[in-house]
């Protein structure tokens, strides 16, 4: 079974994080929301208050097999600049990508990894006009772009497709699409 984790801060977009933790679990993904503070305690963007499985001190230290097959990274502008100011965050993001494991990212979250200059040469997308926080990347508009190791989407509406395409990265195709026919998304 794959494993996931999604890291969350104050601020992030609830629709972006809880769309993708809802299809993967229906998927049967070991998906597990991160605080990325120290306490399990974590308000949305619009003032829903959640509590997380785990916090990053949790799993800050995993190395080797007991690492995640993805980090992703839901957006919301302040979540977004809260997972940029954090070092643990930044620990954990340049640990999976040495690892070449795979790294997913919505709306304004793609611009973290461009930031660490980890998009350089890559297709990406995000949200529209942020483009330049893309550092090295050739934006896309597309509501979803997977080129190596990332998994980049542009927000909210496309918050869906984002996670129907980490199931048909994770899983496969044919997964993907059961669980999109099950959500009444696809026909």
């Amino acid at each position: 079974m794959s494993k996931v984790y999604i890291l969350v801060a104050d601020g992030f977009e609830e629709i972006e994080g809880l769309t993708v933790v809802d299809l993967l679990r229906r998927a049967k993904v070991d998906i597990k929301m991160v605080s990325i503070k120290d306490t399990k305690d974590i308000l949305g963007s619009h003032n829903i208050e959640l509590k997380t499985d785990l916090v990053i001190n949790d799993i800050i230290g995993e190395d080797g097999a007991d690492l995640a097959d993805m980090l992703v990274l839901p957006g919301g502008n302040i979540g977004t600049n809260n997972l940029k100011k954090s070092n643990e965050v930044d620990q954990l993001i340049r640990k999976y990508n040495e690892a070449g494991k795979y790294l997913a990212a919505v709306c304004a979250a793609p611009t973290v990894y461009g930031e660490k200059g980890l998009l350089n040469g890559k297709n990406a997308t995000c949200y529209p006009g942020l483009e330049k926080g893309l550092v090295g990347a050739c934006p896309k508009t597309d509501s979803v772009v997977v080129d190596g190791q990332f998994i980049t989407s542009r927000g909210l509406g496309t918050s869906i497709d984002f996670a129907l395409k980490i199931i048909e990265v994770l899983i496969s195709k044919d997964k993907a699409i059961e669980i999109g026919k099950q959500v009444v998304y696809l026909d």
